[in-house]
């Protein structure tokens, strides 16, 4: 089969790793499944990966790829989910379990024309949504929806701060939380991008680090050191920022802790969703017609060409790979 995979680690350099090319069809272990890729979808996942963080030379050669939409042979098109226990007989949510891992850190990717998933890691693809757009609600809306419902606390009405404009999860944070009556305030570094969030839904859009006119509830946070202290004064008394990632480092110059002692302020990680997470926002969006922000699509072929926009900033929304 084709597939776009990490032949190599380059911590500086990570494109120099990646190889388009042949690899052996999977075959499925007992419990697990075989299915045909239709599209998937990059993550910044994919471009740390090929750095070596969280995937080890050991592994490689490493199928990418967290996000998919496969075809089923008795369900049709259906969105994978891309987390799996590592933990024999864990119970309870497998966000949780300390070895879990997704797809293409363990076990082989999607960003091919085979993937192989545990049974039941699935769930239909909402009717309203094309392959490739169903393909982002497997890892980016599904961390923005946990970060949301389950992690930040907030209910209609309440004000939320998204700490950037452009990429998957910011995008999908936006377009979920005004539809779920929120208002949505988003930083973004340029003027295309806080325009484009306001197209999504976002009522106030402001430059990084720009003092805002009232405190929020909640603030949505995936950058990390570069904006954790603008974070930190955002929040009422009481608010919550909950974290996913730190995409410009995770050591800030100032840890804030004095401000979230005395304001009592909840600082909450949160990673990934479970299945059934999945399966609500399936609904959600299908309930509410929302549909991911494609920024770009690729054949599989020209999977380096899509990794290289994502890691220089340009995308705004989803890089989708177009498979079958």
């Amino acid at each position: 089969m084709q597939a776009a995979y990490a032949q190599e680690i380059h911590p500086d350099e990570p494109l120099r790793g990646l190889v388009v090319g042949e690899r052996p069809d999977p075959e499925a272990p007992r419990g697990w499944r075989v299915l045909p890729v239709v599209a998937a979808g990059l993550n910044h996942h994919d471009l740390w990966s090929l750095r070596g963080v969280g995937l080890s030379p050991e592994r490689l050669p490493m199928v990418l790829g967290c996000d998919a939409v496969a075809e089923h042979p008795e369900l049709g098109e259906v969105v994978i989910y891309p987390v799996t226990e590592g933990t024999p007989g864990w119970e309870g949510d497998p966000t949780l379990d300390p070895r879990r891992s997704l797809l293409s850190e363990v076990h082989q990717g999607t960003l091919a024309e085979y993937v192989c998933v545990p049974e039941g890691a699935w769930v239909r693809r909402p009717e309203h949504l094309s392959a490739v757009e169903a393909a982002a609600l497997s890892t980016s809306w599904l961390t923005a929806y946990r970060m949301l419902f389950s992690r930040a606390g907030v209910a209609p009405g309440d004000t939320v701060l998204v700490q950037g404009a452009g990429g998957g999860v910011s995008t999908a944070l936006i377009q979920l939380g005004a539809a779920a009556g929120l208002t949505v305030w988003v930083t973004g570094r340029s003027e295309e991008k806080r325009r484009r969030a306001q197209d999504l839904g976002a009522e106030r859009t402001f430059e990084p680090g720009e003092r805002l006119p009232a405190r929020v509830d909640a603030v949505l946070e995936s950058v990390g050191a570069a904006t954790w202290s603008h974070s930190i004064n955002a929040l009422r008394p009481g608010g919550t920022v909950v974290i996913c990632g730190a995409t410009s480092g995770d050591a800030p110059e100032k840890a804030e802790l004095t401000k979230i002692f005395f304001k009592q302020l909840r600082v909450v990680g949160s990673t990934m969703g479970t299945r059934e997470d999945l399966a609500r926002l399936c609904r959600f969006v299908s309930g509410a017609g929302l549909r991911p922000v494609m920024d770009r699509s690729y054949p599989l072929s020209q999977t380096a060409d899509a990794l290289r926009r994502m890691r220089d900033g340009g995308a705004v929304g989803q890089l989708g790979i177009q498979v079958r």
